[in-house]
């Protein structure tokens, strides 16, 4: 498999691992993407972030306000912070009801396009299940024919990237093992505009346990062995209430988990995530999504590549 177009990567440095990880958190943009959003995320010392740029569980596909939208990159830019853009939750190119699958590639299109226009470096969106008793060639097959056209679309050079993110395995999910996205990045013929973007809870609740001793970097040698060099984009960073295996997605703070903190640490080392950045999506208010990141933070420090 061929690996992610390195020009799309964040530049690192040494030091303080600053630019190395960025840490922040997926914001609320209600009142404004920059207005809101950006005042959100400075209050939780976030150094990246992601949003919504349509409501999560609907169809719609609003237009942006042209005045937040230039706010919020110029921000970005000029702040250093890197944006991505999460795609609506009912998105699944596997469904076997067209008017699912229309939909999905609307609701798709209008994510990639917003994030081009708010200078959003990827977009995140889940891989999708194969239901109606399909099989996952079918699914995959149906994948291909609808989301590559989408994917040639993103032809300029500051065109996001798609960040593909496996499930916790619930149903007939397409991708929720890392090795499951090799064959989904084979049905779009290894596209170089395709990263991935992983969630320890997920990834956790799927089987790979993240908790032991060397977990997390077993599994970030397998995410390499299967869709090569470069390809992660993104890191969900969220502890598990459930259990190994369990299949269930359930994100809980930092530490206070089956996941527990130590496992983030050696993430921060793994040669796969240099210049990775990680964005939480834990529960709770305010506070406790910036005790998230300062507890992320500290780990990087202390983590060898700290």
């Amino acid at each position: 498999m061929t690996g992610g177009d390195p020009a799309r990567r964040p530049a690192t440095t040494g030091g303080d691992g600053h630019r190395r990880n960025p840490v922040g958190g997926h914001v609320p943009v209600a009142g404004g993407l920059a207005t809101a959003g950006l005042a959100y995320a400075r209050r939780m010392g976030a150094e990246t972030v992601q949003v919504f740029v349509a409501n999560p569980r609907s169809w719609a596909t609003p237009a942006g306000d042209p005045a937040e939208d230039e706010l919020f990159k110029a921000s970005c830019l000029t702040e250093s912070i890197p944006a991505f853009v999460h795609a609506p939750y009912l998105i699944n190119l596997g469904s076997h009801t067209e008017a699912t699958v229309l939909a999905s590639v609307l609701s798709l299109r209008h994510s990639l396009r917003r994030a081009h226009v708010i200078g959003a470096r990827g977009v995140v969106v889940h891989t999708g299940s194969a239901t109606g008793g399909r099989s996952r060639e079918v699914a995959l097959a149906q994948v291909r024919e609808r989301l590559l056209p989408l994917l040639d679309e993103l032809d300029q050079d500051d065109s996001p990237r798609l960040l593909l993110e496996p499930t916790a395995g619930q149903g007939f999910s397409l991708c929720s093992r890392v090795e499951d996205l090799g064959p989904y990045l084979e049905a779009l013929e290894g596209h170089p505009r395709v990263g991935v973007c992983l969630d320890t809870c997920h990834l956790f609740a799927a089987g790979h346990d993240l908790a032991a001793p060397g977990g997390v970097g077993r599994t970030l040698d397998a995410l390499v062995d299967t869709v090569g060099v470069g390809r992660l984009g993104l890191v969900h960073a969220n502890d598990s209430k459930a259990g190994l295996s369990s299949h269930l997605d359930r994100h809980e703070n930092i530490g206070a988990g089956r996941i527990g903190a130590d496992p983030f640490r050696e993430l921060f080392a793994h040669p796969a995530t240099e210049g990775v950045p990680l964005t939480v999506e834990t529960p709770g208010p305010q506070d406790r999504h910036a005790a998230d990141v300062a507890t992320l933070k500290g780990l990087r420090e202390r983590s060898p590549e700290g």
